[in-house]
């Protein structure tokens, strides 16, 4: 492709480009001299699992990868030591080395739903910054100053509101700048949450005497409830591995302001047919619920592959509009306790067993928002019981599904008498 090929197809999905005239000229010495540019991004195993607002940088990356480019992937399992302090109120709190790893090594998998691993180098920032010594880091730290620090928003807001800013989070921005310098990167991508820490990588490699890196920010994806950013701890994140028919539901979710924001940001669809979906939203001529169908079949392929999309969507059509079951429902057991003289199960105890509540109190917090019913009815006392002896079909939101039989634990125990 040519560089103005190139452009047009990184600026997709792209917050900002700091410089672009830099890229162009980046571009145009690698085009000359047929050398791939190093195209870096850190990711801090902060959680095992990458859901759709993590692929919004990968995609980007991956853009770079087809276009011939050197992909870098930074695995922060020493900067995760630190914690990354960008957007938070407070202080982080550290991962330990365990998590670190675990989380790490899930990494690789997820990545390679996205990105071409047999193409893509991954590194640990152990390797260079476990070694650095105490007159290392001195040297690192005399090339920020305090007011640059402060600068940062998340800084600021903490030093003005008289929060603790802990000493320790200073650093972070410069080991993650020095992974730039220790990599010779030419462009780094992250988040707009990492454009300051993008930046220090900048001032960074001029100390060192090296070519300062190209700075690409891409969007904060907004979570499915349309507001907050999508996050694991808010509920309203779509795992990348998760099953192809709650992916699919997920995204039926999605409030329909964000549909366009979506295609451009999560899907691989060409400009040109989301521009032809966006004015038949516009005239009237597309349905949002079509529009919407598209864009969760179009996800669940991109992650599952053609056939899981299909059946996806066909489980979403039997159980939404035509208000059928769902087929292969799964059945677990409970045990009943005497309540009252009879045996029961309170139902907070069985919303709860299903694994769809993590807790009694979220249970019941689901049942008093009419999230929960039994055998098709809503219910809305926390306290209500389910008696043994009988299998009751509960739902859980509008995906999650259930067969629970409840037992009586004094059969149990003459059937174990017995034996």
């Amino acid at each position: 492709m040519t560089v103005e090929e190139q452009l047009a197809r990184i600026r997709r999905g792209t917050a900002e480009i700091i410089v672009e005239a830099e890229l162009r000229q980046k571009l145009e010495r690698s085009a000359r001299s047929d050398v791939s540019l190093k195209v870096k991004l850190g990711l801090d195993p902060t959680a095992p699992d990458l859901h759709l607002g993590h692929t919004v940088v990968l995609q980007k990356l991956r853009d770079f990868q087809e276009l011939g480019h050197q992909v870098i992937i930074i695995i922060g399992d020493f900067t995760g030591l630190i914690g990354d302090p960008s957007g938070r109120s407070e202080t982080r709190k550290p991962l330990t080395r365990a998590e670190i790893e675990a989380n790490a090594e899930t990494y690789r998998a997820q990545l390679g739903k996205i990105l071409d691993m047999a193409r893509t180098r991954v590194e640990f920032n152990s390797t260079w910054l476990a070694p650095l010594r105490l007159e290392d880091l001195i040297r690192l730290t005399a090339t920020v100053t305090v007011a640059q620090l402060l600068q940062r928003e998340d800084f600021a807001g903490r030093y003005a509101a008289g929060r603790p800013i802990s000493l320790h989070e200073f650093l972070y921005p410069i080991c993650q700048a020095y992974d730039s310098v220790a990599m010779g990167a030419d462009v780094e991508l992250g988040g707009t949450d990492q454009t300051f820490n993008l930046l220090v990588g900048r001032d960074l490699q001029r100390a060192f005497g090296q070519d300062p890196q190209v700075a690409i920010t891409t969007p904060i994806l907004e979570g499915l409830d349309g507001t907050q950013k999508m996050s694991k701890s808010l509920g309203n994140y779509v795992g990348i591995t998760e099953p192809p028919a709650e992916m699919y539901g997920k995204l039926m979710s999605l409030p329909d302001a964000l549909m366009l924001r979506y295609f451009t940001l999560v899907t691989r669809l060409p400009e040109a047919e989301i521009r032809e979906i966006a004015h038949g939203l516009g005239t009237g001529q597309a349905h949002p619920m079509e529009a919407k169908k598209c864009l969760a079949r179009t996800v669940v392929e991109q992650y599952h592959g053609g056939a899981a999309a299909q059946e996806a969507e066909a489980a979403f059509v039997r159980v939404f509009q035509e208000r059928q079951l769902p087929e292969n429902i799964e059945e677990i057991t409970v045990e009943s306790e005497s309540i009252g003289g009879d045996w029961k199960i309170e139902v907070v105890k069985a919303v709860v067993a299903t694994g769809y509540a993590s807790s009694h109190s979220e249970a019941r917090r689901k049942i008093k928002e009419g999230a929960v019913d039994v055998d098709g009815k809503t219910i809305s006392d926390p306290k209500q019981t389910l008696g043994a002896g009988k299998k009751y079909l509960i739902r859980v939101g509008k995906r999650f599904w259930k067969w629970v039989r409840v037992e009586q634990l004094e059969s149990r125990k003459k059937d174990l008498t017995r034996g």
